[in-house]
């Protein structure tokens, strides 16, 4: 069995006693990692040193804010398939144009402006909502649109505009690397009687937050247009 490399080879993770020694020595780690087959053990094995190395460096991008964590879900899943070469995005890191930090951060800041533009909308959403006389719930108003059993014609009417798409618009709006999760799919998938989020998530293996939050930002906008311009809200 031949060596491991010297970078891949099992050692105290200590933070570089400069900037200068940090960067050169992520340079080389990530020249070296992008040599290994997309899938391989040494490929995996050389992400998570990177991965800790930048955590242990101090020089990522922090927030105090409630969804700080799903955005950097989000980037570590952008850096391990853009890294080496381009998989969700056009077009892969380029170490010419700047260091892995600036590169993973511009990202991360670029994810939390979508988080904070998303919870933005929720809170006028809800300010904008009725509150249930029964429960003192706040109801949204396209959550007062009855079920289909008692109101076929509004829900056969957005199942037809949906499955239509006669732009292409539902179809064309998806989850950044993952053409299937659009939005077609999601408003046919929360109708009544809806599928629940949990199992959503299953079938495409994404988190829960990146499926409603995808929903909230591009689908119910989408939607509440079409019901709008029918004239049932």
């Amino acid at each position: 069995m031949e060596p491991m490399p010297p970078l891949l080879q099992e050692q105290p993770m200590t933070k570089p006693t400069t900037d200068a020694n940090f960067h050169q020595t992520l340079r080389e780690l990530v020249q070296e990692v992008c040599q290994y087959p997309a899938q391989s053990p040494q490929r995996r094995k050389g992400l998570n040193r990177i991965v800790r190395l930048i955590q242990q460096s101090g020089k990522l991008w922090r927030e105090n804010t409630s969804y700080y964590e799903d955005a950097l879900q989000e980037t570590w899943l952008y850096f391990s398939r853009n890294l080496c070469e381009a998989t969700t995005s056009r077009n892969p890191y380029n170490p010419e144009e700047g260091s892995v930090i600036t590169w993973l951060n511009a990202y991360l800041r670029r994810r939390l402006q979508d988080w904070q533009q998303q919870e933005n909308e929720e809170r006028v959403r809800r300010a904008n909502s009725q509150v249930s006389k029964e429960t003192g719930e706040l109801l949204d108003p396209l959550d007062t649109v009855p079920a289909k059993s008692e109101a076929p014609s509004l829900v056969e009417e957005i199942e037809a505009w949906v499955v239509a798409d006669e732009t292409g618009e539902l179809q064309r709006t998806h989850i950044h690397g993952h053409p299937e999760v659009n939005c077609q799919v999601l408003i046919l998938r929360r109708l009544p009687p809806e599928t629940k989020w949990r199992d959503l998530a299953a079938k495409w293996g994404l988190s829960i937050s990146t499926l409603s939050g995808f929903y909230e930002k591009q689908c119910r906008p989408r939607l509440k247009e079409f019901v709008w311009s029918e004239g049932y809200l």
